[in-house]
Formats: C-alpha cells, sequence, structure tokens
C-alpha cells in the first residue's frame, strides 16, 4: 500500500528529495497514481544508496531493471519487512523523551550491525524496539556497563548466527541455480516459494526457542548456585572425600579464527577440536560436558587425572591446526542436573580459564592437593594469591606441568 509522499520516503530511507526523484526517473522506484510510494520503495531507495556506496551506481541498477537481468520485486515481500525504515527522532531525542543513557541507545546500532552512530543519527523503527528492553533492564537494577554488555554479545551472537544462515543459502541454492544458468526471476521464485516463507517463520521460532531455553539453562545455574552458596555456608551441605574436577578450556582467538577461514574451515577445526578432547579426556576417566563456542566444559572424576589430560589438550590443539588453548580447573562438590554440572566448583574453574594465559594450564590448591595424593605424575608452581572476576576473596592458583 502506498503511503508516503516523495518527502516522506526521502525522509524515511535517510536520503534527499533529489535522490528520490533520481531513482523514480531511473524507474528503480515508481509511484502510484497519486505519486505516493510504499514501504518497499523506501527500502528499494536504501538498497540503491548502499549499492551506489559498494560502487554501483544507480544508473547501472536501472540498466540491469530494465534488461530483466534484476530485479527488486523481492523487497516487497513479508520477509523482507525487517529491513527496518528510519523514524523521525534521532538517538539524542529518544534519549531525552525516555531519560535513558545516550551511550546505551547507541549501542543498540552496533548491536544490531551497524557502524557506530552520532547522537544526531535518526534511530530506525526496528531499534526503537530494544528500546522497552534497556529501560526494563535498568530499572530491574542492572548497571549500564551490564545492559551494554549484554546488548554487545546477544547482538554479535546473532550476527553469526545469520550470516551462517545466510552464507548456506546462497551456497546451497541461489549458487547452484545461477550456474545452471537460472534466470533473476527463477532465483527469485525460490526465494520466493512457499517453502522459502516457511523457513523465516519457522527460523523465527526456532530463534526464540532457543533463547528461552538458553536463559532457562542460565537462570538454573544462578539458583543453583545461590542455593548451595546459602546452604553450604549454613553447614548443611556434607563434605566431599574425594571431589570431582571440573575443568575448561577455552581457544584463543577461535571465533575471529573460524570467522577468517570460513564455514568449511571452522567446520573442520571444530571437529577436531572434538576429537581431541572427547579422546583425551576419556582416556583419563573425563566426560566432555558441553561445548561452548570457544571451548568445552570437562568433568573429571579424579583431579589428578584431569590436569594430565588438559596438559594434553593443550599440547595437542596446535597439531589439529588451532591457536593455543588456555586451562582453568577447580576440584569440589559440583551439583547434577539432565547432564549439566553446577555450583561453586564450575563458576571458579570458569573464572580461572578465563584468567589462564595461551598455553596455561591454572588449578587450585584443591587440584594440587588432591593430585599430589594420588601421585598423578605432574607438578605445579605456584603463582600465589589471585583475585577473579565474580568470585569473592583472592583464590590459590598453580600453573601445572608435565612431572
Amino acid at each position: 500500500m502506498a503511503e508516503f509522499t516523495r518527502d516522506q520516503a526521502a525522509v524515511r530511507a535517510g536520503v534527499q528529495r533529489p535522490y528520490v526523484d533520481r531513482l523514480i526517473g531511473l524507474e528503480i522506484i515508481t509511484p502510484d497514481a497519486t505519486d505516493r510510494l510504499t514501504r518497499g520503495d523506501v527500502r528499494r531507495a536504501k538498497l540503491a544508496l548502499t549499492l551506489e556506496g559498494a560502487g554501483i551506481d544507480p544508473s547501472a541498477l536501472s540498466a540491469g531493471l530494465r534488461g530483466g537481468r534484476l530485479s527488486l520485486a523481492f523487497m516487497d515481500l513479508p520477509s523482507y519487512q525487517r529491513f527496518a525504515t528510519l523514524g523521525a527522532e534521532s538517538f539524542r531525542d529518544v534519549s531525552r523523551r525516555t531519560g535513558l543513557p545516550l551511550d546505551s541507545l547507541m549501542v543498540v546500532r552496533e548491536a544490531t550491525g551497524g557502524a557506530v552512530p552520532d547522537p544526531d543519527d535518526r534511530i530506525r523503527e526496528d531499534e526503537l524496539l530494544v528500546v522497552p528492553f534497556i529501560a526494563a533492564e535498568l530499572a530491574s537494577g542492572l548497571s549500564r556497563r551490564s545492559v551494554d554488555s549484554a546488548l554487545r554479545v546477544l547482538g554479535e551472537s546473532l550476527r553469526r548466527a545469520a550470516e551462517t544462515h545466510s552464507a548456506a543459502w546462497r551456497a546451497d541454492l541461489m549458487e547452484p541455480l545461477l550456474a545452471r544458468g537460472a534466470s533473476v526471476a527463477e532465483v527469485a521464485a525460490a526465494a520466493t516459494s512457499e517453502d522459502a516463507e516457511g523457513v523465516d517463520e519457522a527460523t523465527d521460532e526456532a530463534v526464540l526457542a532457543i533463547w528461552h531455553a538458553q536463559q532457562a539453562q542460565a537462570w538454573t545455574a544462578n539458583v543453583i548456585s545461590g542455593f548451595e552458596s546459602i546452604l553450604t555456608d549454613a553447614g548443611l551441605v556434607p563434605r566431599v572425600d574425594r571431589p570431582p574436577a571440573i575443568c575448561f578450556l577455552d581457544i584463543t582467538g577461535y571465533t575471529r579464527l573460524t570467522s577468517e577461514r570460513g564455514d568449511a574451515a571452522a567446520a573442520d577445526l571444530a571437529d577436531g577440536l572434538n576429537r581431541l578432547v572427547t579422546r583425551t579426556s576419556m582416556e583419563r576417566g573425563g566426560k566432555p560436558v558441553k561445548w561452548l563456542g570457544d571451548g568445552v566444559m570437562v568433568h573429571f572424576r579424579e583431579p589428578g587425572l584431569g590436569v594430565l589430560a588438559a596438559l594434553e589438550m593443550v599440547d595437542g590443539v596446535g597439531e589439529v591446526g588451532l591457536p593455543p588453548a588456555h586451562v582453568g580447573l577447580h576440584a569440589g562438590p559440583v551439583l547434577f542436573q539432565e547432564g549439566d554440572y553446577f555450583g561453586r566448583t564450575v563458576n571458579l574453574a570458569s573464572r580461572i580459564a578465563e584468567y589462564a594465559r595461551p598455553g596455561e594450564v591454572l588449578v587450585t590448591q584443591e587440584v594440587v592437593d588432591a593430585a599430589s595424593a594420588s601421585n598423578a605424575g605432574c607438578r605445579f608452581t605456584e603463582i600465589g594469591p589471585v583475585e577473579l572476576k565474580g568470585i569473592p576473596g583472592p583464590v590459590r592458583l598453580h600453573a601445572a606441568h608435565r612431572g
């Protein structure tokens, strides 16, 4: 439905009125009988500007459209409604209206894949939908720093998912069609089929379902850790004579490396890491619990054997073409639910892995005591009490080495 004048369309697309007039003259966008334009036309104007910035002049685009080699009809599809138009307010305007921090509002542009904006840049309609989230998080007591961090991490995670899905569509569907000599109309028909539209709806539902499941997992960890802390401090949790060890192994720069090498190479690296960790940990009585994007969490019945496995894994990552690994281990009681482990021991091991430098295996005094008691065949160098993020009080850490 046509709903914008030329001036309104220019504002929505973030261009000047003469640019809209030029696109109309080139028949890239076409007003209706009342000289009004649609949201699809606004999206076409934004795309034309983007293409021009990449070196494709609108006149060349127009020639491709007239010759039938290109088509912009897909911009009218329901799935392309996610190409949001600009609103009337700037980031500064929204900050003044809502009382929310300007810097946090500007982080939304970064989280949605854009460059860092200026305060007076206009905010997009989809970015406005994130504003209530920021308000609710801050009102709940979270710090601005925590909210900004959550936005950035969410944006980065979804960026990787979107790029992976888009690359799959290009490699498995679009490129084979073009290689067989398919026309633009045939490629567009494949993209607009009922099956393709069903994928869009199913993707939205899948993303939300996975997000809720990840939230449930994280919230469960918080609940269990809180209960464990209260009951342990009250002396209501019995002491474990031979506690297990939790090991976190992280790969330095893994996300950047896999992004640079492409999907196929990333899959090969992940497969190599999976085989290495599974084989090495199981040989030492351990079991991989879950994979965490750039690392893995492993449970060991015997802390000393866990140290040996960790040292072997750190040595082995280079053999499968991966950057250096860094490892943290802690021994103590763990809580088990649905195949996963929770509690103080897990949290501390994770923080130690974050603190460790590339190539290091760092362990707590509890691991040293257990390894020494079992004559595991490794030695340790104390690096002293260390303050770790999110852990109350200093933690006595040791660097592990082969015996």
